[in-house]
């Protein structure tokens, strides 16, 4: 293909198709206006995404003794977690965690499909309530149409700027909590009432910044774009899906042929569908559930709210749209005990299982054992051998520890450091630690050693292993 330098190889936006004319290859983005629709799903959505919203707002204010519950402290490496602490050399249980989460997801998408999306995630939950306070300040969705249409002048000056007004403060609320688990944030917060930026420090205010303008963007201004393109569950939906799994389903067999009617009346050509266009209204990303199965649905169910309400309205049964499964749509029953699922709640239940034991008995205390460089061995003039080495041990508990100190060997091997040792909380010693014996009783030039450091109270213990290095016979 021909074409000037930097031109692109395609060369125009549209395309023809037969028998569809043209058709843009580049769409533009619709507003879209939702509709307030209550119902049973949007009140049991009250108890599951407000818990979680009032949990992030409100655990890092909870103190657990002299510092905060959960406390994830960069700059000293110790994440604070209730009672627990936990160190780098705890990352492991972070990674063990995820992939637990990962298996939940896999478990709960295959049984009933999107159900986190809809229900609990972030996104879903900051973006209800950015779309009520547009609510508020703007009206219905009617007068929010009228509002986006009409030139500017006082009037939607004043009800755009509450609006956006109200969407940073619940965004900078949003970002200053999210910090506020990285960084006390009772100080960070007497820091912003105060403004003394002091108090607050540089990357803190500029985390808190980024949260509030990312909170802002996503949840005011792109809401539905990040569930359809940023998202990366929406794209991989489809391999977890089977017509088993329980999706928001329009009943096509039941509904159609379209058409509207007074209330009193049902003509015989019709289906239950009046054509009245809530589902789609109400939808936040705006699809028609009509069409059938979407990857832009999140499983939210306001289809399913607004057109019970109309069926009631009309004396028709519920459930034109509803919960339901393929199998289900097409007369045949659904299978809830399936090979797929069963495999990863089996999973699920054995990690999750495994996790919970390693972090129960997970030894609150580290040891390290490093030799010493420059010198392998020294002899002194009665003809003794030593070896140097710095001992290392970490009290990764929040109450103090005494513990015992063991050197198991071939040799008979004495140590310099003194048994018991004390630490006090979130302690780390380093200690120079020296292994002696009689040259007469270095019979090899290399034996390995084991030091092994005990908790008094519960007899848990960790252990290092090194070598004793002598001369050569």
């Amino acid at each position: 293909m021909n074409g000037s330098p930097g031109q692109s190889n395609v060369q125009e936006d549209t395309v023809k198709l037969e028998g569809f004319g043209e058709r843009d290859l580049y769409q533009r983005r619709e507003k879209i206006f939702t509709r307030y629709v209550g119902g049973f799903f949007q009140r049991l959505r009250f108890f599951t995404g407000w818990p979680l919203l009032a949990g992030y707002f409100l655990l890092p204010w909870l103190q657990w003794g002299d510092r905060q519950a959960i406390l994830f402290d960069l700059p000293t490496r110790q994440f604070h977690i209730l009672g627990l602490t936990f160190w780098p050399q705890d990352l492991w249980l972070l990674g063990w965690m995820l992939i637990i989460a990962a298996f939940a997801l896999f478990t709960f998408t295959t049984l009933v499909g999107r159900i986190w999306c809809g229900y609990t995630c972030p996104q879903t939950v900051w973006t209800a309530i950015f779309m009520w306070v547009e609510q508020i300040t703007e009206g219905e969705r009617h007068q929010r149409i009228r509002l986006d249409g009409a030139p500017w002048n006082f009037e939607k000056i004043r009800k755009r700027f509450l609006k956006h007004a109200m969407w940073l403060g619940w965004a900078f609320l949003t970002g200053l909590t999210f910090v506020g688990y990285f960084t006390p944030i009772r100080d960070l917060a007497w820091g912003y009432l105060t403004l003394n930026f002091e108090l607050i420090g540089t990357w803190a205010a500029l985390w808190t910044l980024f949260f509030t303008c990312a909170t802002y963007i996503n949840a005011g201004w792109m809401r539905e774009q990040v569930c359809i393109y940023m998202c990366p569950y929406a794209r991989f939906q489809s391999a977890m899906f089977d017509k088993d799994t329980l999706i928001v389903s329009y009943d096509a067999a039941r509904g159609e042929p379209r058409g509207a009617r007074k209330r009193s009346e049902k003509p015989d050509q019709l289906g239950d569908c009046i054509d009245c266009q809530l589902c789609v209204q109400v939808c936040p990303t705006g699809i028609d559930i009509r069409n059938g199965l979407q990857y832009q649905c999140i499983g939210c169910a306001h289809c399913v709210d607004a057109c019970n309400q109309v069926m009631d309205k009309l004396g028709y049964d519920p459930g034109l749209i509803r919960y339901t499964t393929e199998h289900e749509l097409a007369g045949g029953k659904t299978h809830w005990f399936r090979p797929r699922s069963a495999g990863y709640a089996t999973a699920l239940i054995v990690m999750g299982s495994v996790f919970l034991w390693a972090v129960i008995t997970r030894v609150p205390f580290e040891v390290d054992v490093l030799r010493e460089r420059g010198q392998l061995f020294s002899q002194s003039s009665d003809g003794s051998v030593s070896n140097q080495y710095r001992l290392r041990v970490l009290n990764k508990s929040q109450q103090p520890a005494t513990l015992s100190l063991e050197v198991d060997s071939p040799l008979p091997l004495r140590f310099s450091v003194a048994s018991p040792i004390s630490l006090a909380p979130v302690e780390l010693l380093d200690l120079p630690l020296t292994l002696s014996a009689d040259g007469k009783d270095v019979t090899t030039p290399n034996a390995e050693v084991t030091i092994t450091v005990c908790e008094a109270v519960t007899e848990r213990c960790d252990a290092e292993v090194t070598r004793f290095l002598g001369p050569s016979k």
